[in-house]
């Protein structure tokens, strides 16, 4: 697993009731409760890599996998803004937990 997946995956771990309690209305796979959460994800998991300076990976799906997200970021016009302010729940809820907490930026 990358370092970029696996700060995806922790940013999708605080999504839970008993963290953060996300909750966007998701009903099924590619609808756009699913897609605003991957957007949080990504948009934590690149936070992450910005404030532990790790250079992510760049996938060759990327491309792909961002176009799956236009609709829903056409229809939805703040759900960039709110991403990313979900996003940064995530980051400093993630922070919280380290025994030796380092500045953030």
């Amino acid at each position: 697993m990358t370092n970029r997946t696996l700060g995806h995956e922790l940013t999708h771990w605080t999504r839970h009731a008993t963290r953060l309690n996300r909750e966007f209305g998701r009903k099924k796979w590619g609808d756009a409760g699913y897609v605003i959460e991957e957007l949080v994800a990504e948009l934590g998991s690149a936070f992450l890599c910005a404030y532990l300076a790790i250079t992510p990976e760049v996938r060759e799906d990327h491309a792909s996998y961002i176009d799956s997200w236009l609709k829903v970021l056409k229809d939805v016009k703040r759900a960039v803004f709110s991403a990313a302010s979900h996003a940064s729940r995530a980051i400093d809820f993630l922070h919280g937990l380290q025994l030796e907490k380092p500045e953030m930026p």
